[in-house]
């Protein structure tokens, strides 16, 4: 019986490793839930449910309303980041899925590696933000990390065809999102509701604006080459509209491996959650002759700035990453609240790079600094706030 605990548990990615965890009651038990607070009827049946040992709340404030409404035996209940970072490093789990979203799961995730805990990371940011510090701690507490995006998921099972040494490029394929097909000139007109509307995955709506604008597919080559180790210069990204090749790895002898399946994100976090083994679920079967074309198309660099930003932050390193997303952050939240136009998300993005030039981070502490200034000065450059005189 493996007991893991899950960080993000009321999200997209938290719910659906908890309807796995159902259907898989003889290999997998939760020892432990952490989530944000806004979402406390379905926290409080995920409790009900699962029985975790302990559960954390982002929001101190929602520690005792789900307190009154849980009925003895309780689990312990802690509140705020430091909470989540307890349960995630002190629970007595084998594995700790980290799926908050957003700069938010830095700390928690880190708190686990040195705890020794295996970690199945669907927090991207975290990595983005901290990669050198995360995979320092990691390799210092002889733990693995184990991707549970769909693209890297594939290329670590790629991998498993050929040594390191021999791999050429790293291809991580993207749908394009809603507005792959979309001339360039009238993205300045896009909606929420439009970019929302994603062709192929079902995910929460950050992530799918960020799949829109490309930004997911720059945050993935930054988490690839923390993962894989390879330089940024052979991690490319492919428009597949389809979804169905979820990323390839490429070969010095020419030979491309490539990971198939239907667009669901339960099969790559099933994978992490019961490696080694893989074990039959109930995931559609991918049937080809129905599927029919699959296409492979370069991205449109000028359409969508975003990944060329995501390059940038990778190549100037230090505080960058970290300055990347949290402007990143704060305009998709601006955009999907009506308040900036979908071309302003990458225009913040790079105004937030140039005035904040890169310097070292030497602390995973020191990047939520950084995240809360980045904010501050976003906020202020769309108007947001007032600036501090």
């Amino acid at each position: 019986m493996k007991r893991i605990t899950i960080l993000g548990s009321t999200g997209t990615i938290g719910r659906r490793a908890l309807e796995l965890v159902a259907q898989f009651p003889e290999r997998l038990a939760v020892a432990g839930l952490a989530a944000r607070g806004s979402n406390l009827e379905l926290l409080r049946e995920q409790v009900r449910r699962h029985r975790p040992q302990a559960v954390a709340l982002l929001d101190p404030g929602a520690v005792d309303r789900l307190a009154r409404e849980l009925p003895p035996p309780r689990p312990e209940l802690f509140g705020g980041l430091d909470g989540i970072t307890a349960v995630a490093a002190e629970t007595d789990a084998a594995l700790v899925l980290s799926a908050l979203v957003g700069g938010v799961g830095l700390l928690p995730t880190m708190a686990a590696i040195r705890a020794g805990r295996r970690v199945a990371l669907a927090n991207k940011e975290a990595l983005v933000m901290a990669g050198a510090l995360m995979t320092s701690a990691a390799r210092a507490a002889g733990v693995e990390l184990f991707p549970v995006d769909s693209e890297h998921s594939a290329v670590f099972q790629c991998l498993a065809g050929g040594k390191r040494e021999e791999v050429r490029r790293i291809l991580l394929t993207a749908s394009g999102g809603p507005f792959a097909s979309r001339p360039r000139e009238e993205l300045e007109r896009v909606t929420p509701a439009e970019a929302l509307r994603h062709p192929t995955w079902r995910m929460g709506a950050k992530i799918t604006v960020d799949s829109a604008t490309l930004m997911n597919k720059g945050l993935e080559i930054i988490e690839a080459f923390w993962l894989f180790g390879l330089p940024l210069s052979r991690i490319e990204v492919v428009i597949h509209p389809q979804s169905i090749v979820h990323s390839m790895v490429e070969f010095v002898d020419g030979s491309v491996l490539a990971q198939l399946g239907v667009p669901d994100m339960g099969i790559p976090i099933l994978y992490a959650l019961t490696y080694p083994d893989r074990v039959a679920s109930e995931a559609p079967i991918l049937d080809l002759t129905r599927v029919g074309t699959l296409t492979f198309l370069p991205p449109d660099a000028e359409k969508f700035p975003c990944l060329a930003l995501a390059r940038q932050a990778a190549e100037a390193g230090g505080s960058a990453p970290v300055v990347l997303n949290a402007a990143n952050e704060v305009a998709v939240e601006a955009f999907l609240a009506g308040r900036i136009g979908f071309t302003r998300i990458p225009g913040l993005i790079a105004e937030a790079l140039e005035a904040h030039p890169p310097r070292a981070v030497e602390r995973p502490e020191e990047c939520p600094e950084i995240d809360a200034e980045t904010r501050r000065w976003s906020q202020v450059a769309l108007g947001t706030v007032a600036a501090r005189s």
